[in-house]
Order: C-alpha cells, then sequence, then structure tokens
C-alpha cells in the first residue's frame, strides 16, 4: 500500500522504530486527481504526527482518516459570516517566457516589489505578463531572485535532478536528524492536555512551520510566535494562527535581540523556517542558540535543502514545486498547455506535519534518555520523497458536507468559524486551540507563566 510505504520512509528518517507504525489504523477513502499520490502522502504525514503523539502519551488507539487528511491539506476552517482573504496576491502566478515558465511569488509587498523592479512595470498582471515574455525563463528567476524577490523557472525532474542543487537535496536524508546528551525531560502536560506547559518558541512564517505549531498548540503547548514589524501573510492567519501567542520582536535592535535571548533560554521546543544562514547573521547561529540553551530541542526548515548553492534562497511551496519538476510532470501527465501546480500546498502541509511529528519523537527520545535533538527539513526534500510516489487509480473524494465539520464553534479575530473534524483520533485526546486565532503581534513577547 503506497501510503504505509510512505509512512515507513517518514517514521524511519524520525528514527522509530518500524514496528511502531502499525499501531496506526486508517480509515476514509478517495484521493485527490494528481500525477502524485497526495492523499496517501497527507495520510502519511498527518499520520505520523499522530503516531508520534500516541508514543509520546503511551496511547495504543491511534487513527487517521484518509479523507479528512486530504481535505486538511487544503484549508481546515470554515467562516461564518465573513470571508477568507484571497489566497494569492494578483500578481503571482506562473508566466510564459522566451523558453519556458517562471512562477512569481509576490504575496509578500517587498517581493512583489523586487519583481516590479526587476520587469520595470506597474502591478497590472496583463503588463507583467508581457515584460516576462521578454525573457529567458533562467535569467529573470536570477534576476529577480538577486534583487531579493522570489522567482523559479520550471524545471522537469530529470533536469532538477542534474541540477547542483537537485543533486545536494537528493543526498541529504528526509530529516537530517543530530541527538546529543542532555539532561531528562522536565514534565510536561496533564491527563487532558498531553503538552500543557510545553514552551515553543515558533521562527516560522508560511507555511510548514505554523502549521507543525498548530499542531502542537492544539494539544496544549504554549506556543510563542515571533515576527519582526511589518511581516504580514493575511491570506493564513485564520488558517495557522489559533493556539498561540503572537507578538513581535526585531532582532537586529539590541535590546529586542536580548528579550528574544531570554525567551531563547526558557524554551524547550524552537521551530525555526528562515533561511539558513538568517539566523547565522543574526549572532544566533547553531552554536550561539546551544550556548545559550544547551538543553533546547532545536527544529528547522527551509526551501531548497542545507546544502549546494541555493541553500540559503528564498522559496515556498509552489516555487520548490515548479523548481523540482513537480508542476512539470502534473502539466505532462494532464496533457496540458501550461503548467500545473499539485492541487494542493502538499510540501507545507507534509512537511508541517512532519516537523510536528519530528518534536514530538523528540520529546519522547528526552523523557527516555535525556538526549536533545536537533534537526532539519526542507521543502525540496519533502518533494524528492513525493516526487518517487505516483498516483494510483482510486475512488474519488466524496464531497464535503456539514457532517465533516466539528460542532464546536471557534471564535476568532474576524468572527466565528468552524473547523474541519480532526482528521486523527490518540486516544481520548481533545484537538482544539485555548487561544482564538488572530492578526500577527497582538500579544506580548513571553511564555505563559
Amino acid at each position: 500500500m503506497v501510503m504505509r510505504s510512505i509512512l515507513r520512509d517518514i517514521w524511519l528518517s524520525l528514527g522509530g522504530d518500524l514496528l511502531y507504525c502499525d499501531r496506526l489504523d486508517v480509515t476514509g477513502e478517495g484521493a485527490l486527481p494528481s500525477a502524485f499520490a497526495i492523499s496517501d502522502f497527507a495520510t502519511a504525514s498527518i499520520g505520523s504526527a499522530a503516531l508520534a503523539l500516541a508514543e509520546f502519551t503511551h496511547v495504543q488507539n491511534v487513527s487517521v482518516d484518509r479523507r479528512l487528511s486530504t481535505f486538511w491539506f487544503a484549508k481546515s476552517i470554515r467562516p461564518m459570516g465573513w470571508s477568507l482573504p484571497p489566497q494569492w496576491d494578483p500578481i503571482a502566478g506562473n508566466y510564459p517566457a522566451l523558453d519556458g515558465w517562471v512562477r512569481l511569488h509576490t504575496n509578500a509587498a517587498s517581493h512583489r516589489d523586487a519583481c516590479l523592479r526587476v520587469l520595470g512595470c506597474r502591478p497590472n498582471p496583463d503588463e507583467v505578463r508581457a515584460r516576462v515574455a521578454h525573457w529567458k525563463a533562467f535569467d529573470l528567476q536570477e534576476a529577480v531572485v538577486a534583487a531579493g524577490g522570489v522567482a523559479s523557472q520550471m524545471l522537469h525532474c530529470q533536469d532538477w535532478l542534474e541540477h547542483p542543487q537537485g543533486r545536494a537535496v537528493t543526498s541529504e536524508p528526509l530529516i537530517d536528524i543530530h541527538l546529543k546528551d542532555g539532561p531528562l525531560l522536565r514534565p510536561v502536560g496533564t491527563p487532558e492536555r498531553p503538552l500543557a506547559g510545553l514552551r515553543v518558541l515558533d521562527l516560522t512564517r508560511i507555511l510548514a512551520g505554523p502549521i507543525a505549531t498548530r499542531f502542537l498548540a492544539g494539544f496544549g503547548a504554549d506556543v510563542l510566535r515571533i515576527d519582526p514589524p511589518g511581516w504580514e501573510e493575511p491570506a493564513v492567519l485564520p488558517e495557522v494562527t489559533p493556539g498561540k501567542t503572537r507578538a513581535r520582536l526585531d532582532l537586529r535592535d539590541p535590546n529586542h535581540l536580548q528579550i528574544f535571548h531570554s525567551l531563547l533560554k526558557q524554551a524547550d521546543v524552537l521551530v525555526h523556517g528562515l533561511r539558513a544562514d538568517a539566523l547565522d547573521r543574526l549572532g544566533l547561529g547553531h552554536e550561539s542558540r546551544q550556548k545559550l540553551n544547551p538543553d533546547l530541542i532545536d527544529i528547522s526548515l527551509n526551501a531548497y535543502g542545507w546544502f549546494g548553492p541555493w541553500a540559503s534562497r528564498r522559496g515556498f511551496d509552489t516555487i520548490v514545486q515548479m523548481s523540482t519538476g513537480l508542476v512539470a510532470t502534473e502539466m505532462d501527465v494532464a496533457g496540458a498547455s501550461s503548467p500545473q501546480n499539485l492541487p494542493v500546498q502538499a510540501l507545507d502541509y507534509g512537511t508541517g506535519h512532519m516537523m510536528a511529528a519530528c518534536v514530538l519523537r523528540a520529546l519522547s527520545q528526552a523523557r527516555t534518555d535525556g538526549r536533545r535533538t536537533q534537526a532539519r527539513l526542507s521543502l525540496a526534500r519533502t518533494a524528492a520523497l513525493l516526487s518517487q510516489y505516483t498516483e494510483n487509480p482510486q475512488t474519488t473524494l466524496a464531497t464535503q458536507d456539514e457532517s465533516d465539520l466539528s460542532s464546536r464553534i471557534e471564535t476568532t479575530y474576524w468572527g466565528q468559524a468552524q473547523r474541519l473534524l480532526a482528521p486523527f483520533i490518540v486516544g481520548e485526546y481533545d484537538f482544539h486551540w485555548s487561544r482564538m486565532a488572530g492578526p500577527l503581534g497582538d500579544g506580548e513577547p513571553a511564555f505563559a507563566p
């Protein structure tokens, strides 16, 4: 079974006992139409997080629903009387160049401005399309990146495998884990909330990292998300901010950096999703973090892997899809004349749940023998995993209806909402958040007392 094979790949990379995978029951059926086994991957990655929680809590009954897992890879929230913001900036998208295709990612204002400076035009999709048509795809990609923006030339899978960064990524493990000795984990959790009291410092942005910390917050972890002044991601905030304290710090400001140092010393877990060199440039490289907090569980994510010429390149799910050949494969299989992205942002959601599983397995490790985990993941390495699994014919997913929604009415900053039912069951634990979803920076940079 494809799902079981993907689960084994994930669980072994997490350092887990392969026999433990047999504890996971799978329910539901159906699959998204795709050249890849998206629904199997959704089930396996979410299942790995549920399985890791079951291991940490010594719970025997753990299951994952294939259909609901697939839906959670798109969005989980259903507004009541209000609407979600648009997912994409009007300029973002795939554009034909002289010799291929380029994707521009412009959801962040600074990235949009960089693209427009390179193209020399106004923020009008028609003007952008006309300007892109005069560029070679690679040249435009490199010009936008050099200007501080985010762009990707569409490559086929074989092109990526022969690319210096593709070769570097495929040589990395799915989850690169290193262990070091430390004291036993301090007691955390209550009978109702298994992660209560766990202090998680969250330096992640769209979208994988926030998915990971949302999962942890759903079982009671004290998640403190830190963003810099001016950073916004309105399209996903209702989806990814519940359960978290949200504060702002400018780590280039010495006073704010001192506050962050204090938070880092208090944290049990650091989850960060910045570029590979970002924390080093702030004086917060791996050795500095370990000196500040030798007992820290340190889980990091980037776009293009940790070695090779693109290790510090900006990237997002749809950008990495374009680089690694996933989009080209979808296009070829569909017989389409233009790029076809995956039906969901599977790299983000899958990697996010693998990060959550990594934290939970690290907690089990720290409680058992005191060893602390440092782990690294990347969207590009997740793409390499997904590319191994093509979709087999499956029953079409049944359409969502009211029975798929939780009866709990959730209060958010924007209004009331419902969520999809949790796609997993771990014992009797209830997956919910104690803080409402809301805007970035509306809280203080402090853990709960």
